[in-house]
């Protein structure tokens, strides 16, 4: 099926035609500096028109589904209306995924068109992983619990892992780090995911480009009293102002690789709290899992830093987890030695195919 898959955000759209089937791009681009997202869709439609292969459905990305939507689910009234009441848990994206699906449904009304939530991954966590220690109510009446996100590249990364590694999912425990601008961990026994370390929004977890991953939640209270700034603020600070570019000002890791290099002394601590937490994690998660078959890099900064692999691995021999120096510097699919008893694996991520596969599968039970 050739899928249209839409990931719409406040001020652009992107967009990819693909083959369900092979992951073939037939066409794809972004549209930027949206002024509203009918006429993105607009820009999108002029670009694709005329192609001897049209649009058969259309597949877009949700960020937060809640405890709704533990799968993809076929737009209409009343999944818009949900994913609506859901704005408070992702307000910074949720408000554009609808958009984009409002306009789209207004643009393609002939069409089926399919959301698929990147916590639905996640709805597997035990309630032991998922549930903070706060006041019941809190969670019972305001639905603050751990979420998780990147749903969609940690399942169809670890499904490609255990084809790499010739086993089915049924019978591996792995760690898959998705790192890039985003970054976050997921533990994955037996294809279904039990731990991963974003939370409530995806604020929580590793170090990320300008977020800052986990901070003691007192330090918002702390902030705002000694600067008479609003809460909000500082935690805008926390999601746009920190992370890697609030300790270097700069959230390009291969900027900071090469600052580093050169001797810059806030690129180098920068890069080293940033592979230390993700190091961090990794040992956490073993334990969780009771020992891993494999740790696998995918997205941006994880299929393209050496450097970055080579220091979260560093030290984690007692876990069995080592690297092959030459297979790192070369990016190899598997990057540990071939007697590691834990494969360390290189594994690209494509979360537009896994869009367009998963909405072709719901569309044909239908």
């Amino acid at each position: 099926m050739r899928v249209l898959v839409l990931n719409s955000g406040s001020s652009s759209v992107k967009y990819q035609l693909v083959d369900s089937d092979t992951g073939e791009r037939l066409a794809g681009g972004i549209v930027e500096e949206v002024v509203d997202h009918e006429s993105a869709l607009s820009e999108v439609v002029a670009r694709i028109e005329g192609m001897d292969q049209p649009v058969e459905a259309i597949g877009h990305r949700v960020v937060h589904g809640g405890a709704v939507f533990a799968e993809p689910a076929l737009i209409d009234d009343e999944l818009v209306e949900v994913v609506g009441e859901l704005v408070p848990l992702a307000p910074l994206h949720n408000p554009a995924n609808l958009a984009g699906i409002e306009a789209a449904r207004a643009t393609w009304p002939e069409l089926p068109q399919v959301a698929v939530f990147d916590t639905a991954f996640h709805r597997t966590l035990p309630p032991a992983a998922y549930r903070y220690a706060v006041p019941e109510a809190w969670y019972t009446d305001h639905g603050v619990r751990r979420y998780g996100f990147h749903g969609t590249s940690h399942d169809y990364v670890s499904a490609r892992a255990s084809d790499v590694l010739g086993r089915p999912r049924t019978d591996l425990d792995l760690i898959v780090a998705h790192l890039g601008n985003g970054a976050s961990i997921t533990a994955v026994r037996r294809g279904h995911s039990v731990e991963t370390s974003m939370g409530l929004s995806p604020l929580e977890g590793l170090v990320m480009g300008t977020r800052s991953g986990d901070v003691d939640p007192a330090i918002v209270g702390h902030v705002a009293d000694a600067t008479g700034r609003d809460e909000a603020d500082v935690l805008d600070d926390l999601n746009r102002s920190s992370g890697l570019l609030g300790l270097c000002g700069d959230s390009d890791m291969r900027e900071i690789v090469s600052r580093a290099d050169a001797g810059d002394e806030a690129a180098e601590l920068a890069l080293e709290v940033f592979c230390h937490r993700i190091r961090k994690y990794v040992g956490a998660y073993v334990a969780v899992l009771g020992g891993c078959d494999a740790l696998v890099f995918t997205a941006g900064i994880g299929e393209h830093s050496a450097v970055v692999r080579s220091r979260v691995c560093a030290g984690l021999d007692v876990l069995g987890i080592a690297l092959d120096d030459d297979r790192n510097e070369r990016s190899e699919v598997r990057i540990s030695p071939d007697d590691a008893s834990t494969a360390v694996l290189v594994v690209p991520t494509d979360e537009e195919h896994a869009i367009a596969e998963q909405t072709a599968h719901l569309l044909a039970r239908r």
